[in-house]
């Protein structure tokens, strides 16, 4: 599911899992454990990509279409473990986004530190609303922190999905790289981030989530009984299965 190497003091992460490296419940552990392991090993930084022309397509709704409420019940709080702790991960988190990004991808990319995508390798977006469900907590949250605030709503009501040029121009992504050049410039600039002193960038990160983690402590539960909800709902589930019909099955 996932391969792990150290290049210089900086742990690269590459997502392994299926054609698309779909969030469901056995990967979105896995990866959330990896990255909580990473927090008592030497490495000073991570670098997250994927594999092909694929960073993440989101939440793997043919999982949630077979296996309906109780699946569901059972995977946004692993999906929410795993936001958290790459989200606030103490340690330097570069996205090195080498192809598509979509809906729970787009914001498991949102959770680094530094955002590069590999110029015209895929789009990236948030399509939530196309499926017809809602952003739980934390997704969202990570969504309002990482995006700029005049391109919230427009992101969040449109599902568009942007390719490169236009992804850093509106602030999805902080730079491009050639697709050759990816992981070595995700690399300088983990390795940048990680010269500065670990525990005064642990606690400077901190202070920059905090306002995430205060939203979160007065709304948060409240946010995601709705939304669990919702996803759980006959006709949203409907909606799924019409999803995965008509864009998903071959």
């Amino acid at each position: 599911m996932i391969e792990s190497e150290v290049a210089d003091g900086v742990a690269i992460l590459r997502m392994q899992h299926g054609k698309a490296s779909a969030l469901d419940i056995e990967f979105c552990a896995a990866l959330a454990e990896r990255f909580a392991a990473l927090r008592d090993e030497p490495a000073r930084a991570i670098v997250l990509t994927g594999t092909g022309n694929i960073f993440s397509a989101g939440v793997d709704l043919k999982r949630v279409s077979a296996g309906g409420a109780d699946y569901v019940r059972q995977f946004l709080p692993v999906l929410h473990k795993l936001y958290d702790e790459v989200f606030f991960h103490p340690k330097p988190v570069v996205a090195a986004i080498n192809g598509h990004a979509v809906a729970g991808g787009a914001v498991l990319a949102c959770c680094a530190d530094r955002r590069i995508m590999a110029h015209e390798s895929g789009r990236i977006g948030v399509t939530e609303l196309l499926v017809g469900v809602a952003f739980p907590a934390l997704a969202f949250e990570i969504l309002r922190a990482a995006v700029p605030a005049e391109y919230l709503a427009e992101f969040a009501y449109s599902g568009a999905t942007y390719m490169t040029d236009d992804a850093v121009e509106s602030g999805w992504v902080d730079e491009i790289a050639e697709p050759e050049e990816l992981i070595e410039d995700a690399l300088a600039v983990a390795e940048e981030l990680a010269a500065l002193p670990p525990k005064a960038f642990a606690v400077t990160k901190a202070q920059i989530r905090g306002p995430v983690g205060e939203r979160l402590a007065v709304s948060g539960e409240e946010i995601d009984r709705e939304v669990t909800a919702l996803w759980c709902a006959d006709d949203t589930l409907a909606r799924v299965r019409d999803y995965v019909a008509q864009h998903l099955t071959k």
